[in-house]
């Protein structure tokens, strides 16, 4: 019987590790326009996000948005655009991927008040549906094709 990992890798997915927080997230190291972040994976995140703070950091190019995000306790954010960014997660890459920028303090405040790292974004369901995502919780990693 074959293994995930094997099926998989036979599929032409990559498999990426994930590091598993004191807070009970997947984090994931990612190079965003050939910076290298860290986001935290969360399929319940409809689009993969960005904090307002990590705009020059990952050199992105924002537009306004009428949209308003809500998410882990907050609501009714202001929201920019930022399209045509590059992302690499392992050896898995994508051009020309849209991002959502908002104010993830919130988020940084809850990870720091449980002794975990500040990330820089969120990996969310849209590139993890764009990668046919598989995620094995067991052996701590992600596998995009």
């Amino acid at each position: 019987m074959s293994t995930l990992r094997k099926f998989l890798i036979q599929k032409s997915y990559y498999r990426i590790p994930l590091v598993f927080t004191k807070t009970n997230h997947f984090e994931i190291k990612a190079v965003l326009n050939n910076v290298e972040g860290n986001f935290i994976v969360d399929t319940g995140a409809s689009n993969s996000c960005v904090g307002f703070e990590a705009v020059d950091k990952f050199s992105l190019f924002t537009e306004e948005s009428d949209v308003k995000a809500a998410g882990a306790g907050a609501t009714d954010m202001l929201t920019q655009l930022s399209k045509r960014n590059e992302l690499k997660l392992g050896n898995w890459h994508k051009k020309r991927v849209s991002l959502v920028l908002f104010d993830l303090t919130h988020v940084n405040t809850a990870l720091t008040a449980h002794d975990a790292e500040p990330v820089d974004g969120i990996i969310g369901a849209d590139i993890l549906r764009r990668g046919k995502a598989v995620i094995d919780y067991h052996q701590k990693c992600l596998y995009l094709k």
